[in-house]
């Protein structure tokens, strides 16, 4: 396996790419929790793996290597001893467990774990008060005891939107933005980013442009590499404009990073444009999908280096969104293909089920949700070469291909 992330595209020819199989983090989902820990609907489990595994061999069926985030984690707790120690110390600390008696009681539940592996993947699942006992000892506190009869049956909270490995990190050339994300359900999940890029051998001496720790959030379905030289991040629900001021100056003046410029897509806030990558995505030279709603509604900044170090250059480009995505893939021009082929009926259907959000394996080949027939079809008859993926129960995270996945290689182009 090569050493390294290298990324400079959306649409070069995939190598390799880190995915998360859903897990028991989706049994611990309960209804009355969804809105909170941001789901819409409880998945199937056993459905969404098949699905998930189907996607993955898709995947390996054209010559992509498939790593497993759980898997990473462990590799790298098994490479460093004490960092399985410092990683738990972190988790718990982020858990949100209520009083020290709980605290010390979880942590011998999960220190019993041997298994790395299986350790990771209960830290992502969560933990139930049916999984453990909470002891009436001397050292025992009310409010410990009191808030063990909750309401609630979780102690800690489940990870169930680990499986769109997109956001917690985003690959951008040799380095990657590690992030801090919108909501503390999810920002949790970017504890495992921190400590592959941290300790496992492949991946710990890797740039970091963005930090988990930092004042203001992003996330990586707002981070779309056009190319070496040029990225676009979306200001969007998800990534604060103050977050791309940092991420610029990080880029701009490491010696790793090749991006000469930053283009910010100024996007509505709304769940249905959470992420750039739901407003837009890359699938070929000269084609993206877009969310129609978007048209003519975009505010965009370019941010370039400026002649001292750690000065930035910002220009608003007052232009069409074709006119400025050419000019950043240096095409004449490009083809904006509308999810649900411009019907609004259709568009709005297949938007809520990720109908642009598709994930490009190479140029003009792309893998996409199979519910989203109407789009689907639009893109068959544009040309591109679709690799249809299975999305009844997947698609109830609200996230499509380009989502359930973080690419570590790509061709260049």
């Amino acid at each position: 396996m090569t050493k390294g992330l290298r990324v400079h595209s959306e649409i070069g020819a995939l190598k390799r790419v880190c995915l998360h199989r859903p897990g028991e983090e989706l049994l611990n989902l309960p209804p009355f929790e969804l809105e909170r820990l941001l789901f819409d609907d409880v998945p199937f489990l056993e459905v969404a793996q098949e699905e998930h595994d189907a996607f993955a061999q898709i995947l390996r069926d054209q010559g992509v290597e498939v790593l497993y985030l759980e898997k990473l984690v462990a590799e790298a707790f098994d490479a460093v001893p004490g960092a399985r120690d410092e990683f738990l110390d972190q988790y718990i600390a982020e858990a949100g467990i209520k009083g020290d008696c709980m605290r010390k009681v979880v942590r011998e539940k999960l220190e019993s774990i041997t298994d790395n592996l299986e350790f990771v993947m209960k830290t992502m699942a969560g933990l139930t008060k049916a999984e453990i006992e909470i002891p009436l000892s001397a050292g025992s506190t009310l409010n410990a005891l009191v808030n063990s009869e909750s309401e609630s049956d979780l102690i800690i909270d489940p990870m169930p939107n680990l499986y769109f490995t997109r956001d917690p990190f985003a690959v951008v050339g040799n380095g990657v933005c590690l992030n801090r994300m919108y909501s503390v359900t999810r920002n949790r999940e970017t504890l495992y980013g921190k400590y592959i890029f941290k300790y496992h051998p492949d991946y710990k001496d890797v740039s970091l442009y963005f930090r988990r720790d930092a004042a203001f959030h992003t996330e990586g379905g707002d981070v779309l590499n056009i190319n070496a030289k040029t990225l676009a991040v979306g200001i969007s629900q998800r990534t604060q404009a103050a977050a791309i001021d940092v991420m610029a100056q990080n880029i701009f003046w490491n010696s790793d990073s090749e991006v000469e410029r930053i283009l910010a897509f100024n996007i509505p806030n709304n769940r249905a444009m959470m992420h750039l990558d739901t407003v837009f995505t890359q699938i070929d030279h000269d084609k993206f999908t877009i969310h129609p709603a978007i048209m003519g509604t975009l505010q965009v900044f370019e941010l370039t280096p400026g002649k001292n170090s750690g000065d930035v250059n910002i220009t608003e480009l007052n232009d069409t969104l074709e006119h400025i995505l050419a000019n950043a893939t240096g095409q004449d021009q490009v083809k904006l293909i509308p999810c649900g082929g411009g019907d609004p009926i259709a568009a709005a259907r297949e938007q809520w089920n990720d109908g642009s959000n598709t994930l490009a394996v190479a140029p003009g080949k792309i893998c996409v949700y199979a519910r989203n027939t109407v789009t689907n079809d639009v893109l068959y008859k544009e040309g591109l070469e679709l690799l249809v993926c299975p999305s009844a129960e997947l698609s109830r995270g609200r996230g499509g291909p380009r989502c359930m996945s973080m690419p570590f290689e790509r061709e260049d182009i």
